[in-house]
């Protein structure tokens, strides 16, 4: 019988470059909880929610909480976690 391996799309942010163009695609959707869900798999990528909290000094719950589907999180925990990923918040015109 043969096994069939499941892909998420964490597994395919592999460099810097894919994860800050999947982030900036998802911000291109203008949708909240899309953008969120793009931060979760990027962390993902990164060693999980575990990891980033140990590396960022926030609590993990909170970042639980924070970047769920229905999170709200800070400006200051998305610059934490951008940080942390090797990425940083830019503004360009359109």
């Amino acid at each position: 019988m043969n096994k069939t391996k499941t892909y998420k799309t964490s597994d395919y942010l592999k460099t810097n470059e894919e994860r800050a163009a999947y982030i900036e695609a998802a911000i291109e959707e203008q949708d909240d909880r899309f953008l969120l869900v793009a931060l979760r798999e990027v962390i993902d990528s990164l060693g999980g929610i575990g990891q980033l909290a140990k590396n960022t000094g926030l609590a993990r719950e909170s970042l639980y909480r924070s970047l769920s589907e229905n999170g709200n999180p800070r400006y200051s925990t998305i610059t934490k976690v951008l940080y942390d990923m090797g990425l940083r918040l830019t503004v360009s015109v359109k």
